[in-house]
């Protein structure tokens, strides 16, 4: 279950983190914002840093080890990421598949990521599972490689195989990076490949190689551990020294110097994207890597040359040429080197030689008016909210302590960055970018469709780009004895499991409830831990109250609401909310529009005078109407590439019924029609207070929450909104199979299932643990048989919904390796329709203490918090609804799960829906003789009404 990717949680909040020996503080000042913590070192060299916040009986668990691709060398790529997979199947004393299976059942979650400098592997569990974690963690470390065997080498490649195919090759724009990285980095520079490798090196890896690697870089004195959360700090220290204390250091902790792009001269490259709808150009420039002094002035160019109203980037691509609709710019500093990135998806049939001629233009409009002083105050503004934020769970400081300690040498350097952020001047954001932007040489690549070549800049050389191809290996079989290995000597027993504590007492938070004379809802979770606020409000309605051919209009409304008021342009909104520190966010779903926003406590009031605001005297501003309509019709057209989106569409409208609102799809055509006079009539005819909940969890009391709504109160005037139901006329529980063509596709989309029952009705929550050992989580039977049993995906899952409104479904899913599509099909009909049948008391029980153990970090963030509140105002749940339900779980018989099964999750009742490749899929699928097989488009309507079965 690695990702690759985790490495955006870790790096996306620049000044997130923690400072030793304090207390948290609500000030501005950075050097006054803190945190205890205490780190030592192992005699193994090992780091060991330790917080205890005792708000949640819960535990993070991280180990960030200091190797990523940057470690590895040409023709052994890909090995840092390949041990993050290897690492999660088994060690000496951790048996096949337990980090899957156990950290799920303890009630926890888990994952590990990979970078090009680190990988990192992290827990959250009850606090009563610390020790277990700690050992298995230390299993790793120190008793893995000798576990590794040929036959679990194979048996991993096929699943990094095919995490390429679904994160890259499947992906619109998804060969960006391999692109750049190759242009912008000589061929031995450590960042010259992608961190997945290239899958020819991982293909022939050795015992030999990989134990190599292992032995260099995965040893304690290139590592840190990280504890945080509620525990005792001298227990917590005699179990670190019990399990890590006796393992070797090896290899050495080599930390490499910095190697910039050595760029030379500008490089232009084109490529026809398979899967992309909409031309696409990026500009790279080298700069710096982390923590150089340059680095923070970078980091602010990024943000002010595209974001906000003011930014040129914005001005002249969205604003005046319209161009794009959503530009953006960002450093991305890494250990030894960093790159200024520019990004522009253009709108539809856009030429990107218009697009680099205006990023030009707005260049030399920078250099003539430089930086505005109200841009550089928005970012400083933000970043005591960012602080809090990044700090407002276990495992978010988990990650912070790990990262500062490992790239800055200590937890302490978060007093150095957010010094540093907030003594960036106008002077040296020009500075950098005279230094490293204005006139130097770039990397400039043209994403364009396929057949629109003639969209790609000018002089640009076709890129090479490298496609995973669906070769003919198998995984040999093997009779060696996977436990048939050399134990490595220990002064314990490392063999015996260590035992849970008692499971820690767990007390959901109490929410009050009130409402306004105008008939607003109101709840709220007090948690003053912080000092923050998340609020939400929902607006019943959402997509329900759109007609047929008004398909997008809410969600170009909830855009438009955030673009100025009556007495505020869109600019000095903006600054407005960015003087406070304050974000706030509309959008739209199926059954409501959502308001949502993050303050901080002290600007709660003045953040809610805006929001107010902002849905009681809207705009309406007739340009930033235009933009969003253009940004909706662009987002059409991606999600018409998006073999996921795709398969989502068509399974709705089999389940629902083409009539039903769920069923409904945006189109071009559709979006192109819908004004801004249509918008202000459904704005007049469906917002209503009667319909709104307001929800509210943080450091803020009842008392001021009632009086800051208090001129929603006053202004906002109550009327009746009838919200129209749907009866849903989809398939009539008969069977069948419903293709949809992507040529070429090296991944095929699999999606199952059927509909099931409303939101209140009893048999929901049973029917969600009953599908607990099916497919919710990497330990399930699916994920089991489908990617660690066979290779052919790199995930398999089921899962249970619950829609407010009418009922909800069953589905299970995958994204599987092309040829093994009918094959995929086969498991998983075969998994469901037996699972019932082989239903055992032990699966029940697994079900029951995994989900009332889980529940310990149930309510930790104020976004848990604020979601509880959600759950009882969406779906009408009384507060005290998790004792509740707990109460169903621990009553549930065997009985009652198998009924479940067979009511709801009967393979003769199901839809089945393929996304992929038709020329080498769709006769085997009806040879499969399944179910009918029907060939649809990708907004799922039937080819042939011929039902065709081989």
């Amino acid at each position: 279950m690695s990702m690759s990717l985790i490495m955006g949680i870790l790096f996306t909040s620049m000044i997130a983190g923690l400072m030793a020996c304090g207390s948290e503080e609500n000030k501005k000042d950075g050097s006054q914002l803190s945190i205890d913590y205490e780190k030592y070192t192992l005699d193994n060299g090992l780091d060991v840093i330790l917080h205890q916040d005792d708000s949640d009986p819960i535990v993070a668990v991280a180990v960030l080890v200091h190797v990523g691709s940057s470690r590895e060398r040409p023709g052994l790529t890909g090995f840092a990421h390949f041990f993050e997979h290897m690492l999660f199947q088994r060690s000496e004393n951790v048996p096949e598949g337990a980090f899957f299976k156990n950290i799920n059942d303890l009630g926890g979650t888990f994952n590990g990521g990979t970078s090009n400098d680190f990988t990192v592997y992290y827990q959250v569990v009850p606090n009563n599972a610390l020790e277990r974690i700690l050992w298995m963690e230390a299993d790793r470390m120190g008793f893995f490689i000798n576990s590794v065997t040929l036959k679990s080498l194979e048996e991993e490649k096929p699943v990094v195989k095919n995490e390429k195919r679904q994160n890259y090759d499947n992906r619109p724009y998804g060969h960006t990076s391999y692109v750049i990285n190759k242009a912008l980095y000589d061929e031995s520079h450590p960042y010259n490949w992608e961190v997945i490798g290239e899958l020819e090196d991982i293909q022939g890896a050795t015992l030999d190689d990989v134990k190599e690697f292992y032995d260099k870089w995965y040893g304690p004195n290139n590592a840190t551990l990280v504890i945080t959360g509620d525990f005792k700090n001298g227990q917590a220290k005699e179990w670190v020294e019990k399990y890590f204390g006796e393992i070797p250091a090896r290899g050495e902790r080599n930390k490499i110097e910095p190697q910039p792009s050595s760029l030379k001269e500008t490089k232009m490259f084109y490529h026809e994207d398979q899967f992309a709808k909409v031309p696409e150009l990026r500009m790279v420039f080298p700069t710096v890597e982390q923590y150089h002094e340059d680095y923070w002035a970078l980091n602010a160019l990024g943000n002010i040359f595209s974001r906000g109203k003011r930014a040129p980037l914005y001005k002249v691509l969205v604003e005046e040429r319209k161009l794009a609709s959503n530009p953006y710019t960002f450093n991305r500093s890494q250990e030894i080197a960093g790159s200024f990135n520019i990004v522009v998806r253009a709108n539809d049939g856009v030429d990107l030689n218009d697009v680099k001629e205006g990023i030009e233009e707005a260049m030399a409009r920078f250099e003539k008016d430089g930086v505005d002083e109200r841009d550089l105050n928005r970012i400083k503004a933000f970043q005591e909210t960012s602080y809090y934020n990044g700090i407002s769970s276990v495992l978010s400081k988990a990650f912070q302590l790990s990262q500062y300690n490992e790239f800055a040498g200590s937890p302490d350097f978060i007093n150095e960055d957010i010094d540093r952020i907030l003594a960036v001047t106008e002077e040296d954001i020009m500075s950098v970018y005279n230094r490293y932007i204005k006139d130097k040489p770039f990397v400039l690549t043209s994403f364009v469709p396929q057949g629109q070549v003639e969209l790609a800049v000018a002089d640009s050389d076709k890129a090479y780009v490298k496609i995973e191809s669906e070769d003919e290996y198998v995984v040999p079989e093997f009779d060696d004895d996977v436990d048939n290995f050399e134990r490595t000597a220990s002064a314990i027993d490392r063999s015996v499991e260590p035992p849970l504590g008692d499971l820690p007492m767990i007390t959901a938070p109490k929410p009050w409830s009130k409402e306004l004379s105008n008939g607003m809802k109101v709840k709220g979770i007090y948690n003053d831990e912080l000092p923050l606020v998340n609020f939400r409000m929902d607006i019943k309605g959402g997509v329900f109250l759109e007609s047929e051919n008004q398909k997008g209009l809410t969600d170009m409304l909830a855009e438009l609401l955030q673009e100025g008021t009556a007495n505020k342009t869109p600019e000095e909104l903006q600054d407005a909310l960015g003087e406070l520190g304050s974000s706030v966010n509309i959008f739209a779903s199926t059954n409501s529009l959502i308001v949502s926003g993050n303050a901080l406590s002290r600007n709660f009031d003045a953040t809610i005078a805006l929001v107010e605001e902002m849905l009681l005297e809207p705009r309406f501003d007739e340009q930033e109407f235009e933009r969003i309509k253009q940004k909706s019709i662009n987002n059409v057209r991606q999600a018409d590439a998006n073999p996921n989106a795709i398969a989502g569409r068509i399974m709705n409208k089999a389940l629902y019924g083409k009539a039903h609102a769920r069923a409904r799809y945006n189109t071009k055509e559709v979006l192109e029609e819908i004004t801004l006079e249509d918008l202000k009539a459904f704005y007049n005819a469906h917002f209503s207070p009667s319909v709104t909940t307001f929800m509210v969890a943080g450091a803020v009391e009842d008392k001021q929450v009632m009086q800051a709504l208090s001129g929603m109160k006053e202004k906002w005037e109550s009327k009746d909104v009838e919200i129209p139901s749907y009866e849903p006329k989809g398939m009539d529980n008969q069977p069948v199979i419903l293709f949809a063509d992507v040529p070429n596709s090296s991944q095929s989309v699999i999606r199952l299932g059927n509909l099931t029952v409303a939101a209140d009705d009893d048999d929901f929550y049973p029917l969600s643990i009953a599908n607990y050992n099916l497919g919710s989580y990497a330990g399930a039977q699916l994920f089991q048989v489908l990617r660690e049993e066979k290779g052919y995906t790199y995930g398999a899952y089921s899962s249970v919904s619950r829609n407010p409104t009418d009922l909800g479904s069953f589905m299970a899913f995958s994204s599987v390796q092309s040829k093994f599509t009918p094959e995929s099909i086969e498991l998983f009909h075969e998994i469901i329709s037996q699972y019932g049948e082989n239903y055992t008391q032990e699966d029940l029980d697994k079900a029951r203490e995994a989900t009332l153990r889980k529940e310990a970090r149930e309510y930790e963030t104020l976004g848990q918090k604020l979601g509880m509140l959600a759950n009882m105002n969406t779906y009408n749940l009384p507060p005290n609804y998790v004792e509740l339900d707990q109460k169903v779980l621990k009553n549930m018989t065997v009985e009652d799960s198998k009924a479940m099964v067979d009511q709801y999750m009967n393979v003769d009742n199901f839809v089945y829906v393929v996304v992929g490749d038709k020329a080498t899929l769709l006769e085997r699928i009806k040879d499969l003789n399944l179910a009918p097989v029907v060939e649809v488009d990708i907004y799922g309507n039937r080819l042939d009404e011929k039902v065709t079965m081989n």
